[in-house]
């Protein structure tokens, strides 16, 4: 699809308001202090590109399954609906991510201020729950690196506190393709705490076939309040999903013939996934001094993931091989210590922070055949048993002035020293012990200057260096098939810097635009993907480069429009030898300077109408749409472009004095259009293509008392 189509689409959105919009009819919107900046000030004063997202209790068109679902009209960052539970979303934020072929990678993720990434930099978001949720917030920028490992940005999600009247939430969702969602939650204050709890279950038969998923969550988070200004945050939360199968990739020539089919394969050897996690954390803040503040943050973890894939029996023959079964056993947590100061320098108010931490990363990782005999898709003999241990320590300092009434400067700097470490303990003679460790350290900076024309716009100008480790899922396999982790793999350093205007141009209409670039040596790139198994190199150099721009607002009476878009050009600035299979022993496939990389579009974008007429009736369409997506190396897979619409309606009405009943029907892709929705970049059997539904539909009730 044409830049130009994706760009009207949402320009003329934006310019076709103009003439309904007054001063007289402009509400004052309520102050929205956010966390993503560790600066205490609103979105628009951040000299960064800034998304707030607020997740309304009343927003029962959706379902509240996937993050997707609340980043419309956020821009720069893609979020897709893999239809694969068993690989968790792909996400990326200005094309970083991109490479991921299950989970979230180059993005921090937090809950309530607790890590939902690993040490190593894996993430996922699929414990995210977003009944409790108050808002999300995405960073993008040179900004995110004072987080740390990773280049992309940082996604944070925090709940809701609990309600001066407790108030419980009772909701069923159930929809196309044998889809159901059970959900609870109950919120409140009992004397000095308040608590918002939740526990939801996901059924679903999938779009397609072999796609079935069972997904079970909980999350607590309760607030104690111990007076002179003390508080204590504890934040917990539960994932178990039993099942989740696997339909793996299509070819072109199958997604052409039926697009709902899963991969042969997937059905000969059965692939799915089971995943359970739980999740502790705890933030104690009290106050230092008059103009100072302490915070301190814990959190410990443990993830269980037992996955089956398709690797034919033939290649687990070769004695180095780890076969098809993988169980990784991961415990980890860390601390977190940060002081804040407040005050005046030569007449400007200032804030610093100052802080550090630690992180770990215990995973004991097993290996097995995937087969017994001539039974497929069982768990055989073992084949890897070894410990795969990560430590990050951490310091960081930032530092805010507001050193004229229309200026501002901010600076930032972090080091992060990472340690790998592989014990192996499966040592056989035709298989050596294959143990070893690798050190990781950097010194990032930030910078931001910001300055203020007048009360409602903001320009401001950043740089920002970041760095980005391998994680152990792209340590875990080596391109020329031997055994052992692939320490030869470098951190990835990228320079980033950012142009942005912020403009509020009434009480209740936000205008943002933002130009970046990022330079990144050493890329991390997929080599080859070959039946579930995916191995990474480091390309020399690559760009990404691009605009964002996004409103939000309410553009007459009861009428609400959020938007965003990006054009994107992310390109590999060196040559280099790649793979188009494993084992592959010596590189030997060129791909030239200028090649665009692939798992991305180079435009895409999304915009929600909302129409909210009276206290009952609430109705909403969403238009997402994104260019074409290459998805190898070469530029000779790709998936076409697409624009999709999907529509909501809601009634709301009371039930009583004190309860309320909210209705809800949802159809997605109502023009019924066939499309892919998501790709695995350089898969080696040519199974790029992940299709998304055609129409579906889904219906909800919540009971609100």
């Amino acid at each position: 699809m044409q830049l130009r189509r994706v760009h009207l689409m949402i320009g003329a959105a934006c310019m076709t308001s103009w003439p309904w919009m007054t001063s007289a009819q402009q509400a004052t919107l309520p102050a929205v202090q956010v966390n993503a900046s560790r600066l205490d000030m609103p979105p628009l004063d951040v000299p960064a590109a800034l998304s707030v997202v607020k997740v309304a209790p009343a927003q029962v068109g959706n379902p509240g399954i996937n993050l997707s679902e609340m980043l419309v009209g956020v821009p720069g960052i893609l979020a897709r609906d893999r239809q694969n539970y068993a690989q968790d979303e792909q996400i990326s934020i200005r094309g970083f991510g991109s490479r991921s072929t299950f989970g979230v990678r180059s993005i921090r993720l937090y809950v309530d201020g607790i890590p939902a990434t690993l040490p190593d930099g894996q993430g996922q978001v699929s414990h995210f729950d977003f009944d409790v949720a108050d808002r999300v917030e995405v960073l993008r920028g040179p900004y995110s690196v004072l987080y740390g490992n990773a280049a992309g940005g940082v996604v944070q999600l925090w709940s809701a506190p609990g309600t001066a009247t407790p108030q419980t939430t009772l909701g069923v969702y159930a929809g196309s393709n044998d889809s159901f969602r059970y959900l609870a939650d109950t919120r409140g204050t009992v004397g000095a705490m308040d608590y918002n709890v939740a526990a939801s279950q996901l059924l679903s038969g999938g779009y397609r076939d072999h796609s079935r998923v069972n997904r079970q969550t909980a999350h607590a988070r309760l607030g104690f309040d111990l007076g002179q200004g003390r508080t204590l945050t504890l934040v917990m939360n539960h994932l178990d999903q039993p099942v989740a199968q696997d339909p793996m990739g299509l070819t072109k020539a199958q997604l052409q013939a039926d697009p709902r089919q899963a991969s042969p394969v997937a059905e000969q050897f059965d692939t799915r996934k089971s995943t359970r996690q739980d999740q502790l954390g705890l933030i104690y803040e009290r106050p230092s001094g008059d103009d100072g503040q302490w915070r301190a943050m814990v959190y410990y973890g443990q993830r269980e993931i037992t996955q089956y894939q398709s690797i034919p029996v033939a290649t687990q023959a070769n004695p180095l091989q780890p076969g098809g079964v993988v169980q990784p056993d991961t415990h980890y947590g860390g601390a977190d210590l940060r002081w804040t100061h407040r005050g005046d320098w030569l007449g400007g108010d200032y804030e610093f922070v100052l802080g550090g931490g630690g992180d770990y990363q215990r995973q004991h990782r097993l290996g097995y055949e995937n087969f017994v005999g001539d039974t497929l898709g069982v768990k055989g003999a073992l084949r890897r048993d070894e410990d795969d241990n990560v430590n990050n320590v951490d310091a960081y300092a930032q530092w805010y002035w507001h050193f004229e009434p229309a200026w501002a400067l901010m600076l930032g700097l972090r080091h992060d020293d990472v340690r790998f470490s592989a014990h192996d303990y499966y040592v056989t003679p035709s298989n050596p012990d294959d143990s070893g460790n690798v050190n990781y350290a950097a010194t990032t900076p930030v910078v931001a200057l910001q300055w203020r024309p007048g009360d409602d716009l903001r320009l401001y100008a950043s740089y920002g260096e970041g760095f980005e480790t391998p994680s152990y899922n792209e340590l875990g396999y080596r391109s020329d098939g031997q055994p052992g982790l692939a320490f030869n793999l470098r951190p990835a350093h990228s320079h980033n810097i950012e142009l942005g205007a912020k403009w509020q141009a009434t009480q209740m209409l936000f205008f943002n635009a933002a130009l970046f670039r990022a330079d990144t040596r050493d890329e991390l790139a997929i080599d080859a993907s070959v039946n579930g198994r995916t191995t990474y190199r480091n390309v020399p150099e690559a760009r990404r480069q691009g605009v964002e721009l996004s409103m939000d607002g309410e553009i007459a009476p009861s009428w609400h429009l959020v938007a965003g878009y990006t054009h994107l050009q992310a390109q590999f600035r060196s040559s280099f030898l790649t793979c188009t299979a494993t084992p592959c022993l010596a590189p030997n496939v060129p791909v030239h300077a200028g090649s665009r990389m692939p798992g991305v579009p180079e435009d895409y974008g999304s915009l929600l109408l909302r129409h909210d007429g009276d206290a009952h009736w609430s109705q909403g369409l969403t238009l997402t749409a994104a260019g074409p997506t290459t998805a190898n190396d070469f530029g000779t897979a790709r998936a076409a472009g697409y624009v999709i619409a999907d529509a909501d309606v809601t009634y709301a009405f009371p039930l009583g004095e004190s309860a309320r009943m909210q209705l809800s029907a949802r159809v997605n892709n109502f023009a019924d259009h066939r499309y892919v929705g998501s790709v695995i970049v350089n898969d080696g059997n040519g199974r790029y293509y992940e299709p998304a539904p055609a129409r579906t539909w889904m219906f909800g009730a919540r009971l609100v008392f």
